[in-house]
């Protein structure tokens, strides 16, 4: 893949880990918003810790970037869905494990009225794989 941080003074710098836009090429991979489902039993993690229901979501982010030969490297945007936007710092400071501030995804993060089986928090990605 090839993957080009873009950053310019002429919008605001990101306040936390991610890019203003990547630049990439390659094969994308668009993966589907995931929530904190064990992958085995079906059922929720960590019921009410959105640390514990964050880092589940990344692992199953993870395991899918993997099935699809990708990894969070591969990354180019994501999407995080909180029930509640008070829930940012825990979720951002699960996240930034995950990403390199200075490599990291463009990113959006959006409050919801309501998330799947009422989870804290929901995230999506893009990647983009080497052809």
């Amino acid at each position: 893949m090839s993957k080009k941080i873009i950053r310019t003074e002429k919008a605001p710098a990101p306040v936390g880990s991610y890019n203003q836009a990547i630049a990439a090429a390659g094969k994308m991979m668009f993966v589907a918003g995931q929530i904190a489902l064990d992958p085995n039993t079906g059922a929720i993690v960590g019921e009410g810790d959105v640390k514990k229901q964050t880092e589940q979501v990344m692992a199953n982010l993870e395991a899918i970037l993997v099935a699809g030969g990708a990894s969070f490297a591969d990354v180019v945007r994501t999407t995080i869905f909180l029930a509640d936007m008070n829930d940012f710092a825990a979720v951002n400071a699960v996240y930034a494990k995950y990403f390199d501030e200075a490599t990291a995804p463009a990113r959006a993060c959006v409050q919801v009225s309501r998330l799947p089986k009422d989870v804290l928090v929901e995230i999506d990605c893009i990647a983009v794989v080497s052809s």
